[in-house]
């Protein structure tokens, strides 16, 4: 396919490999390293390789975000969205105020809500299964997909249960999935910098792999462009592979770079100030070589990048361009410049323009009708 581009003759051996079969931690690593022509073909051999494995589509959701709370007991250094009870600006919704939104969301063709919120120090599990009763019983049809791993070994430790009975309590109530988020970089060096109070590389594994086993898929995620480099990439990329071998139970990855705008970290000179486009396209690439058809959804968070460098990030071996996103508040409040709700239309429109086919699913990647 190369033969007759001057690139680096290892990295072409490594991207004809990859055409057919897994590639290593080390091929990955040099891969994140590529320039000029050989960056070129590692983002051409991605998307040849999305097109062989997924095909033309690109999908979407329609969704909306409840964010419950900014009140939150957390010291992630990344974070601009939490406030302290007195703060201004601080709110915590009641639960019918969350039914209320997710009524409205229904109404207005949403077909998940995704719930999530700050670590308040006045709930536990127990008021994550009471959101998810009334809702369920105001919207039956509609999917939850709510609470991620923090927000799951919070509400486990504040109401004394174990990660498994939570789990098993909230499927139960209504839960049909979670958001990976609050993976950073599953790294515990890094985690100790940027968000030293959250759970460890291993517990956040632990709560992954018992959601999947009690029958609850998950995302899963990776927030990059702070304080870590590309061995640590290609690490935590190598743990979301290994995991996915053992449960299936992830259902796309979403790459997610590091707002630095607000982000505290950034303000005290600790981090770097995100990623460059290219670091980007060369995650998309190398993660689409790595995980292949175990991890088949790759998305494109629009929120973070804006929809003109979306469409590039489309070319570079993704498939999904992520939801309509209804109230998106975290995103923005460290100063991401997107995030307001967005119509399938414009979703399509987006996606039309870069010659691919345009595809409205579900949480669990089941096509439906567009709305």
């Amino acid at each position: 396919m190369f033969d007759k581009m001057s690139i680096d003759p290892q990295i072409r051996e490594i991207l004809k490999k990859a055409m057919d079969e897994e590639i290593s931690t080390e091929e990955a690593g040099k891969l994140m390293e590529t320039q000029g022509k050989d960056f070129q073909a590692l983002i051409l051999t991605a998307d040849l390789l999305r097109e062989k494995l997924v095909g033309n589509k690109i999908t979407y959701i329609p969704n909306w975000n409840i964010n419950f709370t900014d009140i939150c007991t957390g010291t992630c250094g990344f974070c601009a969205f939490k406030k302290n009870t007195n703060d201004e600006g601080a709110y915590f919704l009641d639960i019918d105020e969350i039914v209320r939104r997710a009524k409205k969301a229904a109404d207005e063709g949403a077909v998940e809500v995704c719930i999530q919120g700050g670590l308040h120090e006045d709930i536990d599990a127990y008021f994550y299964r009471d959101i998810l009763l009334n809702v369920k019983k105001e919207v039956p049809d509609i999917h939850i997909h709510a609470f991620s791993p923090m927000e799951i070994f919070y509400g486990a430790s504040k109401a004394d249960l174990e990660i498994e009975e939570t789990l098993k309590m909230l499927k139960d109530a209504g839960l049909g999935s979670m958001p990976g988020t609050a993976a950073e970089i599953l790294n515990d060096d890094i985690r100790k910098i940027i968000c030293p109070g959250k759970l460890s590389t291993s517990q956040w594994i632990d709560v992954i792999e018992t959601a999947h086993k009690t029958g609850v898929p998950t995302t899963c995620t990776m927030m990059y462009g702070h304080v870590e480099n590309i061995s640590h990439r290609v690490e935590h990329l190598e743990i979301l592979r290994n995991i996915q071998k053992k449960t299936g139970g992830f259902t796309e990855f979403v790459p997610l770079s590091f707002m630095h705008k607000n982000a505290p970290i950034f303000k005290e000179g600790i981090s770097n100030p995100g990623t460059t486009g290219t670091e980007d396209l060369k995650l998309y690439a190398v993660s689409r070589l790595m995980f292949r058809d175990l991890i088949k959804n790759i998305q494109v968070s629009w929120v973070k990048l804006g929809f003109k460098f979306a469409q590039i990030c489309l070319m570079a071996g993704t498939n999904d361009l992520g939801g309509t996103l209804g109230e998106e508040n975290i995103s923005r409040s460290a100063g991401a410049s997107y995030g307001v709700y967005t119509p399938p239309s414009e979703l399509e429109r987006v996606i039309k323009d870069i010659g691919r086919v345009p595809a409205c699913r579900n949480t669990l990647y089941t096509e439906i009708n567009s709305l």
